[in-house]
C-alpha cells in the first residue's frame, strides 16, 4: 500500500490538495491501480507484436484553420483574460513549471 509520503509526492506532482478525509481511500485506490499495472507488467507477451494503434488511420490530422466562431475583439479578450487571477497585459500569468527548484 502507498505510504502517506508517496501519496503526498503524487499530489505535489499533480498539483492537487488532498483532504485528510480522502487520504485513506486514495491510498487504497491508487495502490489497487498500481498492483494491477504490476500484474499487467508480469504478463508473458513473448511472440506478441506491439500494437501501436487500432484504427489504421494514417496522418488523420486536419489543418489548423480559424473557424471564426468567436471573432476575437477587445471585449471578448477582456472577458477571457480578465477572469485570470494574475495577468500581464493581454496574457495570463502562471507559475513556472519548468524551472521549479
Amino acid at each position: 500500500m502507498l505510504t502517506d509520503k508517496e501519496l503526498g509526492h503524487i499530489a505535489e506532482l499533480a498539483r492537487i490538495k488532498i483532504e485528510d478525509s480522502e487520504r485513506e481511500r486514495l491510498k487504497k485506490d491508487l495502490s489497487s491501480i498500481l498492483d494491477y499495472v504490476e500484474k499487467l507488467n508480469s504478463a508473458d507477451t513473448t511472440g506478441v507484436d506491439p500494437l501501436y494503434q487500432t484504427t489504421g488511420l494514417v496522418n488523420s490530422v486536419r489543418e489548423d484553420e480559424p473557424r471564426d466562431e468567436f471573432p476575437m475583439n477587445e471585449a471578448l479578450l477582456e472577458r477571457l483574460v480578465g477572469q485570470a487571477p494574475h495577468r500581464k497585459e493581454r496574457l495570463v500569468k502562471v507559475p513556472s513549471v519548468l524551472n521549479k527548484k
